[in-house]
């Protein structure tokens, strides 16, 4: 199977309202279609646990019949396919910090609940060639990363009972960040992929993103820009800036990408694994040239270490490359993703 360069299929199974009517008319196999088309070679497929089991832990299979559509959609068109678990029961990265809402790493019932979804899954899909198994989407809390180890760990096995074969992916906490792959415990075979998101500058890609709480919606962030501009405004928006503020560097461009995927570079070179970037993105409120000069910048360097990735997203969720807002640069990233 193939996983050089995809893109996400965010908002359709997930974060999303979950209605018979959405998951019939958000995608349809044009939309795979039109995805293979523009030279992806796979999808990332985020899924709400609430597609595939009811609240008490039954099982939905209507939920299965859905995925498995899109599934064959993908193999018709010669795309693989990342099943990433974006929200399970009992964790939800938009939660972060919340004990009483998050508290899958806390509840040994929980995690065989996480554990029993996982055997399911990979038995209802272990018979497809073009699958790939991402664990759960982003784990945020740094006090969590033992606790995810273990459980990454017995979710492997039971994945393994079904689908000795197929690759599984997993990455940090905090958000998936570069700098966390190395808090990961060596893999327990040779079909494991490290993950990372990459959305830096933050104050770029995210400018006037409303649920960034700390980004003042009268930023108009240019990129590359000034480095004194982004210093001060990634000190304003606090822990979400760290990644310029503490770099070292003078100036915003490709050194900046290239310092902070290091991490996950040797992260993955120790562990042995291959490297992937589940998603990387640029919010539809930022300056369209500048969009495409950040995305250029991206891939020359995941180009420079051969880093897989997938982009964030395929349409709506603000980061749409299919609206309208990426119409006049569209062609011109297919080109980059493409390598031409």
């Amino acid at each position: 199977m193939e996983l050089n360069r995809g893109v996400n299929l965010g908002g359709f199974l997930s974060q999303c309202e979950h209605t018979a009517k959405h998951y019939e008319e958000f995608i349809t196999e044009k939309d795979i279609e039109k995805i293979s088309k523009w030279g992806f070679d796979h999808v990332r497929l985020p899924i709400d646990y609430e597609v595939l089991e009811e609240d008490d832990g039954t099982p939905k299979e209507e939920g299965y019949s859905i995925v498995k559509r899109v599934v064959e959609w993908a193999k018709k068109y010669g795309l693989s396919i990342v099943l990433d678990l974006h929200k399970a029961y009992g964790y939800d990265f938009n939660d972060a910090g919340d004990s009483e809402k998050n508290n899958l790493f806390q509840s040994e019932k929980l995690q065989k609940r996480f554990v029993d979804l996982w055997d399911r899954i990979s038995s209802n899909f272990n018979s497809y060639d073009n699958v790939a198994f991402e664990l759960l989407n982003e784990v945020v809390e740094e006090n969590n990363a033992d606790a995810w180890n273990s459980l990454i760990a017995k979710a492997v096995k039971a994945i393994r009972e079904n689908a000795p074969e197929a690759y599984i992916i997993y990455g940090g906490i905090q958000w998936n960040s570069a700098k966390t792959l190395k808090l990961l415990d060596k893999p327990l075979d040779d079909k494991i992929i490290f993950t990372f998101h990459f959305y830096e500058p933050l104050l770029f890609t995210h400018q006037k993103a409303y649920w960034v709480k700390t980004m003042d919606p009268s930023w108009d962030i240019e990129y590359p820009g000034s480095m004194e501009e982004y210093l001060e405004k990634s000190k304003i928006i606090g822990d979400q800036g760290k990644a310029v503020y503490e770099c070292g560097l003078d100036h915003i461009g490709p050194q900046l990408i290239d310092d902070l995927v290091q991490d996950a570079i040797n992260a993955a070179k120790n562990a042995g694994v291959g490297l992937y970037c589940g998603e990387f993105g640029v919010i539809d409120r930022a300056p369209v040239e500048d969009t495409k000069r950040w995305f250029d910048d991206v891939n020359e360097i995941f180009s420079k270490y051969n880093i897989r990735f997938c982009v964030w997203n395929y349409k709506e969720k603000d980061f749409g490359i299919a609206d309208e807002h990426y119409d006049a640069v569209r062609d011109d990233l297919i080109k980059i993703w493409n390598g031409k």
